[in-house]
């Protein structure tokens, strides 16, 4: 059986990436990380390489070099035009050329292109990166190193704007990564889901550490590291020097101030839970959705996986909210034509239909199912909640998430990303825009705690009326950079970026306010923080701060207006001065010194990037998820005739050879004809595979069990949960006791005796089968729990059970 494969070379050996390097710098909330990137050309003629990879959304691209032997060139952001001219020039003239761009549909999508590498020249390209850590429901901070990005469901009206990625069944580079944590607070313990080399301390305070990704690794899924801290609640304020080379009065010449803000939720606040809302749940059900959540033995079906994660939630609703499930894939459907009152015949109503639910939609395409809920009304009194399922692998991320955005002050957006490879931008972005928070389920994750942890969020009273007030000297003001927060939820942690403008011949110390409200009580934190940064700390700060006010411009030129080309000629400004990518810039190098042109035809080659495969279906699709590669300059030209025509392995049985779009051919096509359409008659064996009729969880059987209101019935199915029959759990109960009462005791003492490592998941169903006991104001209940223990061999206590 032939894989699924990149472009290969005329001897059948996979082009040139050997390895990656990865220095990760953390300093506090935010790292630096250095990617080496090692090339050979092993063709008998000249190459031109492209590499198309995935970096964090929130990513700020700050520092692309190359070097050739023992040339450097080091890269410089120019207009994203004016670089690709530059490149396209030199590669015609037979000069090295590197360039390296944003993908302009999705932040988290970068394509570098190396040109013109002699045969068996060796190049080393460096790619320079800074992120905050985004933190996760256990405080831990989490860095993620994605290796595998998905193909884009791209529809057939559009152009295919995110670059096509060749996939490899095996990776031929391998990665090395070392670590290094500076941080003012003590470093508890730092953990992966890959082998790691024992954590080294390098300083008694335990502030100072570093640690290697265990060697021989190869980078063929994602590399999550989760690092702990001892006071990670605790508020800091942090300042940095501006650059002594840039004009005093800019961003990158004032300090720049970085706030963070991560509020801790005290116990009775994390126990009060809302009884109101309306509560929308959007699944993915693309063919990419029929794959498995991991590669080992026991995996799950992402849509399977979906289905329990469903179960769960239609238990754990309270009664009197609303609520409503979309499918989507090339078309969405709604299960109620609009959100209906939670009761036991519309949840019994609900599950039903998702349990015929099947990976069978087609395409990702999740802009039109937004659009129509949010053409719905909302429901006085019940603030809307949104909770999305997808694999990420949509094409259209940045007009997605200006959706959301338009829409914040009317709903709330939890998204989660499944499997590896769900695209970064799309799922913290929906998350950041509609003041929610955002989830990923990789490797052997459960998805079901995961989103219990975000009903909590969703149910639970947020931190709001947030506001920053600035203490300075005279002579010294401070601008907000960041834009404005409206909402925290428990767990989520905010960083506030500024400028500090002007000096003080006096003091040397300011001071913030933070202010907030949580369950209507105010909070108060104060910080201080110098006016006298040392001079050596790095523009990490700087470079985040601009990002930030890049991303804002972004968003404001996509919503449209008058001063559109203001705005961009504002972003391509910053983004130089700051040396950061955007949309509409992009890093340029050409090896001007070389001392001879590089001649003969030029070979072009695909680099490999792993990648979960799917159905994807649609016109000009195959099921694998590709794309006719759309030329840069004339998007709707191809040259059949060219020599750089290639070929490709479409499905897991054969071969087809299938014209690709070039940059500067001339002669025009119908990329939508059968003549150019790419077809794919089988899917990756790791999708669609047949489900098995599978084991009945016991915990999910008894959840699915329960009514609506929160109690259980007694038959012999709930005694079959207990092991028992169904005359053996009747026998014991107490002539007074009522059926459903002794029923609901039972599921409540089996909860937590068997269950507690899972308590997350069934918290809500816990909850509402109390409440529900202690409406019924039962007689003989201290009696009734001593013999449910006494059946079950268990010692569990009314407190306990919250009766």
């Amino acid at each position: 059986m032939v894989n699924c494969c990149g472009l290969v070379s005329e001897k059948n050996q996979p082009v040139p990436l050997k390895s990656i390097s990865v220095e990760l710098q953390v300093r506090d909330h935010v790292a630096s990380v250095s990617s080496c990137l090692q090339y050979v050309n092993e063709e008998e003629r000249p190459l031109e390489a492209v590499f198309v990879f995935p970096l964090p959304a929130d990513a700020a691209v700050c520092h692309f070099s190359a070097r050739i032997g023992e040339q450097e060139i080091v890269a410089e952001v120019q207009d994203k035009q004016s670089a690709r001219d530059q490149y396209d020039d030199a590669v015609s003239s037979g000069q090295q050329a590197f360039l390296l761009e944003e993908s302009e549909e999705s932040s988290d999508v970068f394509k570098l292109s190396v040109g013109c590498l002699s045969p068996g020249q060796k190049a080393s390209i460096t790619i320079v990166y800074i992120i905050e850590l985004s933190v996760q429901a256990d405080d831990a901070l989490r860095f993620c190193l994605p290796a595998v990005l998905n193909p884009r469901y791209t529809p057939a009206v559009s152009a295919a704007g995110v670059p096509e990625v060749s996939s490899a069944s095996v990776i031929p580079y391998t990665l090395s990564l070392s670590v290094e944590v500076r941080s003012s607070d003590r470093i508890s313990k730092l953990e992966s889901s890959c082998p790691l080399d024992p954590l080294e301390f390098l300083d008694a305070q335990h502030t100072h550490a570093k640690v290697n990704l265990s060697s021989g690794h190869r980078f063929d899924k994602d590399v999550e590291l989760f690092l702990y801290y001892e006071n990670s609640h605790h508020p800091s304020a942090v300042v940095e020097a501006g650059a002594s080379v840039a004009e005093s009065g800019s961003l990158m010449g004032d300090p720049a101030l970085m706030i963070s803000l991560y509020p801790e939720f005290p116990a009775d606040v994390m126990s009060s839970l809302a009884s109101q809302g309306e509560f929308i749940f959007v699944v993915d059900r693309s063919g990419s959705m029929g794959c498995k959540m991991h590669h080992g033995n026991d995996a799950q079906m992402r849509i399977e996986s979906a289905r329990d994660t469903l179960l769960l939630l239609l238990k754990s609703l309270p009664m009197g909210c609303y609520f409503n499930i979309y499918g989507f894939g090339s078309r969405f459907e709604s299960f109620f034509p609009q959100s209906v009152v939670y009761s036991e015949d519309t949840m019994e109503e609900a599950l039903k239909r998702v349990k015929s639910m099947r990976a069978d939609m087609g395409g990702t395409e999740i802009l039109q199912p937004l659009k129509h809920i949010y053409s719905q009304p909302c429901y006085p009194d019940h603030p809307r909640q949104l909770f999305i399922f997808t694999d990420g692998e949509v094409w259209n991320t940045k007009e997605v998430l200006d959706l959301v955005k338009s829409h914040v002050y009317s709903h709330r957006c939890f998204s989660f990303g499944i499997g590896e490879g769900a695209s970064t931008a799309l799922i913290t972005g929906m998350a950041r825009e509609g003041s929610g928070h955002a989830q990923f389920i990789t490797g052997t994750d459960r998805m079901q705690p995961k989103v219990m942890q975000s009903l909590r969020f969703a149910l639970q009273p947020a931190v709001d009326n947030i506001s920053v007030d600035w203490s300075v000297p005279e002579g010294v003001t401070v601008d907000m950079l960041s834009p404005s927060i409206n909402t925290l939820f428990q767990g989520q942690r905010a960083l506030i970026y500024a400028q500090i403008k002007g000096q003080s011949s006096g003091q040397t110390e300011g001071s913030v306010t933070l202010k907030y409200r949580l369950k209507d009580q105010p909070v108060t934190n104060q910080l201080q923080f110098t006016l006298k940064p040392a001079e050596d700390t790095g523009l990490t700060i700087h470079r985040l701060a601009a990002r930030s006010v890049i991303r804002s411009l972004e968003l404001q030129e996509r919503a449209g207006g008058a001063d559109m080309e203001n705005i961009r000629r504002r972003i391509v400004e910053l983004s130089v001065q700051a040396g950061v990518s955007s949309a509409h810039t992009a890093f340029i190098g050409v090896n001007k010194d070389s001392k001879q042109t590089v001649k003969g035809p030029l070979l072009q080659r695909r680099v490999p990037v792993a990648r979960m495969m799917g159905a994807f279906g649609g016109p000009g699709m195959n099921k694998c998820g590709m794309a006719p590669r759309m030329m840069r300059r004339s998007p709707m030209q191809c040259d059949i005739q060219s020599n750089r025509m290639r070929m490709e392995c479409d499905s897991v049985s054969f071969k087809r050879m299938a014209p690709r779009m070039m940059r500067r051919s001339p002669m025009p096509c119908d990329i939508q004809s059968n003549s150019m359409g790419i077809e794919c008659d089988s899917v990756s064996d790791d999708c669609y595979e047949a489900e098995a009729e599978p084991q009945k969880d016991p915990l999910l059987q008894l959840i699915s069990l329960q009514k609506a209101a929160g109690c259980w019935e007694l038959n012999a199915s709930l005694a079959a949960v207990f092991g028992k029959t169904e005359d053996q759990v009747t026998n014991q109960k107490a002539v007074q006791v009522d059926g459903s009462v002794w029923a609901t005791v039972l599921a409540l003492i089996w909860l937590y005796a068997f269950k507690s490592d899972q308590q997350v998941e069934w918290q809500f169903v816990a909850m509402k089968s109390a409440s529900w006991i202690r409406s019924q104001k039962p007689n003989g209940l201290s009696q009734c729990v001593c013999d449910g223990n006494a059946l079950l061999g268990c010692q569990v206590t009314e407190d306990m059970l919250g009766i």
